[in-house]
């Protein structure tokens, strides 16, 4: 009989990056461009402007890093935590714009856009709105020209509203998982106002993070177990100390057997 051999894990590590303003810094963009394969970069509207917009773009294409747009709600006050009622048209527009913006910087660069990610108060908005989730889609063809067939890869949360909307639209739906984010048994994301809804510990982040991308499961907050299909995972850099604990995640992905790759 032959023997069967069990397919290598393959995972894509991605950071949200450029979150800083004018001389305000909050990621340390060098440093988890050294251990991410995609980086969401803000595109001006919860964070990022065009200086730093480019240099980030610039540092990506360097190493070889895929570029994602991270649109998001018009809320640069509140880092785009802000739910909104946005109308579904504007939100379209103010999503291409975003995108728009940032492959200006990526062509510059000598890359281009590969992917779209909705930030904060919209990603969440999107996983159960179905209006707000068609508008991001929207955005996202209106992005790719008049005539066009396709558009971006749209990378989300499994299951949400937003993905269901960008496979109806013919566009590339990419889930994702959070290690250092708690999950409901139901698999969707503790909200940021509960207690415990981010895993601060790093040791189980990485032990989340290996658990997700090498066996697709992890503890939800009761304790039971919850399957999460992902292709690519998400590391905060905006958390103390994120590119120390994402080069850890990375050495504990690749101790494993897991193969890192971008998705995009």
């Amino acid at each position: 009989m032959d023997s069967m051999i069990a397919p290598t894990p393959v995972i894509d590590l991605n950071a949200d990056l450029g979150e800083g303003f004018g001389r305000w810094t909050l990621t340390d963009d060098e440093a988890l461009l050294s251990v991410v394969t995609s980086a969401n970069v803000a595109c001006g509207f919860h964070a990022g402007d065009p200086s730093i917009m480019r240099r980030v773009c610039e540092l990506a294409a360097e190493r070889g890093v895929r570029i994602g747009a991270q649109v998001s709600y018009r809320d640069l006050a509140g880092f785009g935590r802000r739910s909104m009622d946005v109308p579904a048209g504007e939100l379209a527009d103010e999503v291409a714009y975003q995108i728009g913006a940032l492959e200006v910087f990526a062509r510059a660069a000598g890359s281009r856009v590969s992917y779209v990610k909705p930030h904060g108060a919209l990603y969440n908005r999107t996983v159960h709105d179905a209006d707000q989730a068609a508008a991001v889609v929207a955005g996202v063809r209106l992005a790719a020209g008049a005539g066009a067939t396709g558009g971006l890869p749209v990378l989300g949360l499994p299951g949400s509203l937003l993905l269901a909307a960008a496979e109806e639209a013919g566009l590339a739906a990419v889930a994702e998982a959070f290690a250092d984010r708690a999950y409901t048994p139901a698999g969707t994301l503790v909200p940021r106002g509960e207690p415990g809804a981010v895993v601060h510990d790093p040791g189980a982040v990485v032990a989340r993070a290996v658990g997700m991308a090498a066996r697709g499961e992890v503890a939800a907050a009761d304790g039971s177990r919850v399957a999460v299909a992902a292709r690519s995972l998400c590391l905060h850099g905006d958390t103390p100390g994120a590119a120390e604990l994402a080069r850890r995640v990375r050495e504990a992905l690749d101790a494993t057997g897991v193969w890192v790759e971008a998705f995009a």
